[in-house]
């Protein structure tokens, strides 16, 4: 038994005193790459300054819609009527008006971010309403066509 301690007591002080050799590795192309390109320390701390401060960009109104950020209007969505919906639309190019009087989706000259199912049932309703202006016009003026009436409006 006192064999075993003294060879376990050995194995511990052995194991104890046993350690990697230290390396050290020195990258002696980086020194010599210094060495043949010269140094450029004014230059690099000019960029690490100006890399440094943050500081706005300016954009123009035109760049910021292009990106797909929408101004605010300076009223309230949800007061507006439909006529005022339609302006607003009309300004941002998402609508047009077509030759026969109606109004027309118009997705690829559409400057700005706009929601393509509240355009879809707008220009449905406002259609409807204006056919149903012109039939109202028709019968109180019977003598004029709905063409005639079109295109009255139209101009």
């Amino acid at each position: 038994m006192l064999r075993i301690f003294c060879v376990s007591l050995f194995v511990t002080l052995v194991s104890g005193c046993i350690r990697p050799p230290e390396i050290v590795l020195v990258d002696r192309a980086t020194a010599l790459e210094q060495q043949a390109s010269g140094s450029f320390e004014e230059l690099e701390t000019k960029l690490q300054r100006n890399a440094a401060t943050p500081r706005p960009i300016p954009l123009t109104p035109e760049q910021i819609e292009a990106i797909g950020i929408r101004q605010q209007p300076f009223v309230d969505q949800s007061e507006l009527t439909d006529a005022g919906r339609v302006d607003l639309l009309l300004k941002q190019h998402c609508l047009g008006e077509a030759k026969d009087g109606t109004i027309r989706d118009t997705p690829d000259a559409c400057r700005g971010a706009a929601d393509r199912d509240l355009i879809a049932t707008l220009v449905e309703r406002v259609n409807l309403a204006r056919l149903q202006l012109w039939r109202w016009l028709h019968e109180r003026q019977p003598k004029r066509s709905v063409e005639e009436l079109r295109r009255a409006w139209h101009a």
